[in-house]
């Protein structure tokens, strides 16, 4: 059980990315009151909690409605997770998101940003989404099942916190400190990635 609750934290951690998410909120934020940055940041993680829950626990029955098997489900997982470890890797995604914090500074009127994109895509997005799922397909029982769902509690928990302190975590860990950090996380989604694909290509072919 431990072994699997290390497991899934390491995974929703390095694909949720709180450390990335906070100077991303930080940015997004920047000028608001503090009662209101707290009051974003908690949104953003209630309703990204109820996306995750969602999935995680109608995912599978949601792929059967659809005719997916999960070994299928595993192996798209498994490419769709590689695709984002390379962009960490290479800090694509922190550009993308950089860009989209501009976009939304450049339209003052949009004052909310917990809905969107906070809680969705950046939270719980399609990484995340189908990280959760792929998760609870290898829980077996009951007792796992509620490690996953532990583990993904305490890896929101962690990024509710790393939002409502982005603001002295940005001028403690700064720019460069960031970048190092998604990079390491980028290689470990990687190999998870593709450990993700072996699974499935395994279980699929009978090997």
């Amino acid at each position: 059980m431990a072994d699997l609750f290390v497991s899934a934290f390491v995974t929703l951690f390095v694909v949720i990315d709180p450390i990335g998410c906070a100077p991303i909120y930080a940015g997004m934020a920047r000028g608001a009151p503090e009662a209101q940055f707290r009051e974003m940041a908690i949104r953003a993680i209630v309703i990204s909690t109820g996306v995750l829950a969602f999935f995680a626990l109608l995912g599978e029955r949601l792929l059967s409605a659809l005719h997916i098997e999960l070994d299928a489900f595993r192996i798209a997982g498994g490419i769709m997770l590689f695709v984002i470890a390379l962009e960490m890797v290479f800090e694509k995604r922190t550009e993308r998101r950089e860009r989209r914090v501009e976009q939304l500074q450049a339209t003052p009127e949009v004052e909310d940003v917990s809905v969107f994109p906070m809680a969705m895509p950046m939270i719980a997005g399609p990484g995340s989404i189908a990280t959760v799922m792929l998760l609870m397909g290898r829980a077996e029982g009951l007792g796992s099942t509620f490690v996953v769902l532990g583990a993904l509690g305490a890896v929101l928990l962690v990024t509710a916190l790393a939002l409502l302190l982005a603001r002295p975590l940005m001028r403690l860990l700064g720019s460069r400190a960031e970048a190092v950090i998604s990079r390491m996380l980028g290689v470990l989604l990687g190999a998870l990635a593709a450990q993700y694909v072996i699974d499935g290509v395994r279980a699929a072919l009978h090997l």
